[in-house]
């Protein structure tokens, strides 16, 4: 039996938590940020470092004291060495070089991207990572930072098919909701509005969908594209704005439900597509955006017969540390470990090949 403490400060979420095995969560502890970053529409990088600061060693006293265990007991601390935003990640970085000197633990440093896929398969769904039939397996991770198809193969390697060229869905739903006046964060905000909204009463363009009718450039089959999707709801308000700037009452809730639509339609036809065309056996959706209903709604009723789908709980979509832990013991018992010397990355290296459980 081992047990990794995670630690996850890439962003507006402290996390801490322990993980045995690679996939029993005995604790995960969060600390949020979002009444703090809320006045200012989003989140300052800055702020949060000052805020993970502060909640890092709470966060992580409480993840021990609920897994009931000491750092004596602790095998090894993994930590998001990144991608995010890098004030917040020196901090948390920092803390876990610390604390695993300090107690003479060795020290893991996770990819935030990957281990957001490792958070579908905790709390006993990690024996399907072992199973040979849910091979291949096509990942959909979507949130504020990234949207991105994954392909991995039963012997570990993952390739990127596609991603975003230019905004991820994640960031288009808080910029809209931003433009809308709804509120931060605006995932769950635009979900909530949409409710009982006519989503079918105005159209907003799906971008690198062919449904304009042009065809598809080969390199862009399974990329995706939500800044245009952004200007149509930019220039629909302007056009049907009161004087006030804002829509009417009648008007917002079926353009939030119109708009929330585009974005999902677009992630679930590149993600039924790649499913398709690579002969899938199990298909995942993670990252905080996967928390929205309608997107889980839709990947269930498109996944074709015979192909397993997998939605990562939603307290394992969003940002958290145990996914972190989870992921982190594969890397430790194979004696994979990081240089105390090693820095943080802000964005996820070029992707054409990596391992997901580790070499």
């Amino acid at each position: 039996m081992s047990l990794i403490l995670g630690i996850e400060s890439s962003c507006d979420e402290t996390a801490a938590a322990v993980v045995r095995d690679g996939q029993d969560v005995l604790s995960s502890s969060v600390a949020s940020q979002i009444a703090r970053h809320a006045v200012h529409g989003g989140v300052v990088p800055e702020l949060a470092a000052r805020e993970h600061l502060v909640a890092l060693n709470p966060v992580v006293e409480s993840a021990l004291r609920e897994a009931g265990v000491t750092m004596a007991q602790i095998d090894a601390v993994a930590v998001t060495q990144g991608p995010g935003l890098i004030p917040a990640l020196l901090v948390g970085l920092s803390f876990a070089k610390g604390l695993a000197m300090g107690n003479g633990k060795p020290l893991i440093g996770i990819n935030h991207f990957i281990a957001h896929i490792y958070g579908a398969f905790l709390d006993g769904a990690h024996e399907a990572l072992e199973d040979p039939a849910s091979y291949s397996l096509l990942a959909l991770v979507v949130s504020g930072g990234h949207t991105s198809l994954m392909l991995i193969e039963a012997d570990g390697r993952a390739r990127q098919l596609g991603c975003t060229i230019d905004d991820a869905a994640g960031e288009a739903l808080d910029k809209g909701a931003k433009l809308l006046g709804l509120g931060y964060p605006g995932g769950p905000v635009v979900q909530r509005t949409a409710e009982g909204g006519d989503s079918s009463r105005f159209e907003f363009p799906r971008p690198l969908t062919g449904a304009a009718g042009k065809p598809l450039a080969p390199e862009n089959l399974y990329n995706f594209s939500f800044s245009g999707i952004k200007t149509a709801l930019l220039y629909h308000v302007r056009n049907h704005a009161g004087a006030d700037g804002k829509l009417p009452p009648e008007l917002l809730k079926d353009t939030v439900a119109s708009y929330q639509e585009a974005v999902i339609d677009v992630l679930a036809r590149k993600t039924m597509l790649a499913a398709k065309n690579f002969h899938v056996k199990t298909i995942v959706a993670a990252g905080g955006v996967a928390c929205n209903s309608l997107l889980r709604e839709r990947l269930t009723q498109l996944t074709p017969p015979g192909v397993r789908l997998r939605l990562a709980e939603r307290k394992y979509c969003t940002d958290n540390a145990a996914m972190v832990g989870g992921l982190g013991w594969h890397y430790f018992r194979r004696g994979e470990f990081t240089s105390l010397d090693a820095d943080s990355y802000a964005r996820l290296p070029a992707i054409t090949q990596v391992p997901f459980l580790g070499e």
